[in-house]
């Protein structure tokens, strides 16, 4: 299994279909799960897909319409059925406080795991940890919603063939790594600078800031594209995006591996939104999301 991978545990906006379950999410990033949006029927589609429960860690919400929270209760009564051993984080707007509570206590169950609760009330950082940042931006939409964006601290990639040249082996790989220096050789004279990955997250929004901020420069980036380019006058009066925009969105940004989901129930053939995105002019790795797809996340550059 790969250390980092996108899995799609729904797709539907608004409503589910016979093919796509509402919307969810999970990313795993180096032993975290990170789940995104889990609507209705997410406990279902993540046992199809194989995920478990001791894989989340976290919990992002972008905003509390049903196709994208209505699957928490769900989530967080199995996370405390199956005794996952670890706390996990609760991320989502402030403002729709009162929603999380309805959702977090649906129902009579025994809580036997730690849920952080760390609600969103702006843009900026919400976590910091060894492998990843978390941020949030602002997005457009009747409601309040945030995106998410996962970026990886810059590092170093050691050089076999420098290390070999100073005669730097074994042990002394990790002690020159760690401490910056050995025997007068710097760790800049082994080793080049390696740029961190990064993951944007972009769910129902019209064409905003937040939304292009979240996408630059990222090596994978998923974004709603509800509707396809002919009825983008439906897209502005509901706040969402087309086929043409969310692949714009990705084109400026530098994007690699561009992920398209959230599909409105009017449109029976997927194709589509691949075409149009590609007249948009993304030119980069494209996936039309699927249930149950397992993304591969890019290999460094």
């Amino acid at each position: 299994m790969s250390a980092r991978e996108f899995v799609v545990l729904g797709t539907a906006s608004q409503v589910p279909t016979r093919h796509r379950n509402h919307n969810g999410y999970l990313l795993r990033w180096d032993g975290e799960g990170i789940l995104f949006d889990p609507g209705e029927g997410t406990q279902r589609q993540m046992l199809r897909a194989g995920v478990a429960a001791h894989d989340i860690n976290r919990i992002c919400v972008t905003h509390f319409h049903g196709d994208h929270s209505l699957g928490l209760a769900g989530v967080i009564q199995r996370i405390n059925l199956d005794r996952v051993p670890h706390p996990v984080a609760a991320h989502y707007p402030a403002s729709g406080q009162a929603f999380f509570d309805r959702l977090r206590y649906a129902t009579a169950y025994r809580e036997t795991v730690l849920l952080d609760e760390e609600p969103v009330t702006g843009d900026g950082v919400l976590a910091t940890g060894p492998s990843y940042v978390l941020e949030a931006r602002r997005l457009s939409h009747p409601v309040e919603s945030f995106g998410y964006r996962i970026t990886e601290p810059d590092g170093r990639r050691m050089l076999p063939e420098l290390l070999a040249r100073h005669g730097i082996t074994g042990p002394d790989v990790g002690r020159i790594r760690r401490e910056g220096v050995l025997n007068g050789i710097t760790l800049e004279q082994v080793s080049e600078e390696r740029r961190g990955q990064s993951f944007g997250f972009v769910m129902d929004t019209g064409l905003c800031s937040g939304a292009a901020e979240l996408a630059q420069d990222c090596d994978m980036l998923v974004i709603e594209s509800t509707f396809l380019d002919e009825d983008e006058n439906l897209a502005v009066e509901h706040g969402h995006l087309t086929a043409g925009q969310a692949a714009g969105i990705a084109r400026d940004a530098g994007v690699r591996h561009l992920v398209l989901t959230h599909f409105s129930q009017r449109y029976g053939d997927p194709a589509e939104f691949e075409r149009q995105a590609r007249r948009a002019g993304f030119e980069g790795d494209l996936t039309i999301a699927a249930d149950l797809m397992h993304v591969p996340f890019p290999k460094r550059g």
